[in-house]
């Protein structure tokens, strides 16, 4: 039998109520043909007890109609879901504009549990064991960066994926009610989702790796032993008596990537590679030579300057991918959807164009595969906060026997 795949159905309309019953048509015309093939013996025996909701701020407001409308046409279903500056939708990257994207995926209730301040993730529980988990978050939630890392104990592989939830109106999350205020929620899967992820990088080295030698809290004071701001200057080739003036608009342009020497020791599932934190540069004190950043940091940290770079975001978007592909061949699993989760900052104005980051992915995983996602306001994997990084994860299901795919 074919293992049956997520399905998806999105549109774009000022009204959220057109734009909701045009996807929701969409969605549930694929549903009947995949229950039709079904019941014809062509596919296997389907069921979408699960659904994500991802739409654009501009419907926000009305983020409770949407999901009461949802529970109403489906009811069945359980809802999660967030808001994002942009939406991705299969092939259609909806950037900056009223729109919204469902996705229902085929997994058993047996497979995946919605988790939310109200209903919190059990770490050990004999009925579900929770393997990774989906994490939409509020940037506004206190203690955010210690928040992630608890959460990640309570799943098997210590694996989260995820992003911030961006709007310029509510910052708003859905996991079967609607939260506004702050906080975490999400879905935890088990192992049988098949979950392979990958984060990408969307940012270019311009200096050699630094080791952090002194600091204070934010503040880096000397990296190699020598002035932060000195070693930031050699590495954007300024000279040392360089005005403050334009040394103030290129460290502007700059941010740092920042790496624990504890994940030098770090041996990660195979499915989830450890990738470098990138962080802005928040102030310089030229009289101290100190470089501020937007994170803390500590001590025998690896620090390297850097900058934003289209084509590189792009190549390292397509070494994911590839990765996926290659880990589920190996694995002799098929891909079934995929949700992407990529930084507000990405959108089509970065690449010169539309959907750009969605026409690599579909390059190398197929074009048919049911994608979707949002534009973020920080990046979550493993347990921690990325920036201008994109996360790309795949559900899967073992390939059914003589099958071959690449």
């Amino acid at each position: 039998m074919i293992p049956v795949r997520c399905i998806t159905g999105h549109a774009a309309h000022a009204d959220w109520r057109t734009a909701l019953d045009l996807a929701l048509g969409d969605l549930l015309a694929d549903r009947q043909t995949a229950t039709a093939r079904a019941a014809e013996g062509l596919a296997d025996a389907v069921d979408f007890p699960l659904g994500l909701c991802y739409f654009s701020d501009h419907f926000a407001a009305a983020a409770e109609q949407i999901l009461a409308e949802l529970q109403r046409c489906l009811p069945r279903v359980s809802w999660a879901g967030t808001v994002g500056r942009g939406i991705f939708a299969d092939e259609i990257e909806y950037l900056d504009e009223a729109a919204l994207v469902l996705m229902l995926f085929p997994f058993p209730r047996e497979c995946f549990r919605l988790f939310s301040g109200v209903q919190p993730l059990v770490p050990e529980s004999t009925e579900f064991q929770a393997h990774a988990a989906l994490v939409h978050a509020d940037g506004r939630t206190p203690d955010l960066q210690e928040l992630l890392p608890e959460l990640a104990e309570r799943t098997a592989s210590g694996y989260l994926f995820g992003g911030l939830s961006a709007s310029r109106t509510r910052s708003v999350q859905i996991a079967d009610q609607v939260f506004d205020g702050g906080g975490l929620s999400g879905i935890a899967f088990s192992s049988e989702a098949g979950i392979v992820s990958r984060v990408t990088q969307g940012c270019q080295p311009i200096g050699p790796r630094r080791l952090v030698t002194r600091v204070q809290h934010n503040a880096v004071v000397s990296l190699d032993g020598r002035s932060a701001l000195d070693c930031a200057f050699q590495d954007l080739g300024l000279p040392p008596d360089i005005a403050l003036e334009p040394a103030l608009a290129r460290l502007s342009n700059t941010l740092v990537g920042l790496r624990s020497s504890e994940d030098m020791e770090i041996v990660a599932p195979a499915a989830f590679g450890a990738d470098m934190l990138v962080r802005h540069i928040v102030g310089v004190d030229p009289r101290a030579g100190v470089v501020a950043i937007a994170d803390e940091i500590e001590p025998g940290s690896w620090l390297i300057f850097c900058r934003r770079d289209p084509a590189a975001a792009l190549s390292d978007l397509r070494r994911a991918a590839r990765e996926i592909r290659d880990e589920l061949f190996d694995s002799e699993r098929v891909a079934l959807g995929c949700v992407y989760v990529s930084c507000s900052g990405r959108g089509g104005h970065h690449f010169g164009k539309s959907a750009a980051e969605l026409d690599v992915i579909r390059d190398v995983l197929g074009g048919e595969l049911p994608l979707a996602g949002f534009l973020a306001g920080g990046e979550i994997a493993h347990g921690r906060l990325y920036g201008y990084t994109g996360v790309l994860t795949v559900f899967s299901a073992p390939r059914p026997a003589g099958q071959f795919q690449r």
